[in-house]
């Protein structure tokens, strides 16, 4: 099994989301089954986008907040 580079994963998981979106629970001669869990899949992007920041030297998006003069 190859490396997979944290483009070609995120393009993976990109699939793998359309793809559960589009048909997330079937039946077939009374058995169900279920695609990938959505919720792992977004998670999974939210961290494979972060990295591919990381990795071209960019940050991801912060925003700055302001409690009464003090920023965080």
């Amino acid at each position: 099994m190859a490396i997979l580079s944290t483009t070609a994963q995120l393009e993976a998981n990109q699939t793998a989301i359309t793809a559960a979106e589009g048909l997330q629970a079937f039946t077939l001669d009374g058995i169900e089954a279920r695609r990938a869990n959505l919720a792992t899949l977004y998670a999974e992007r939210r961290y494979l986008t972060t990295q591919l920041a990381k990795e071209n030297g960019s940050r991801p998006f912060m925003k700055t907040i302001n409690f009464g003069g003090l920023s965080y």
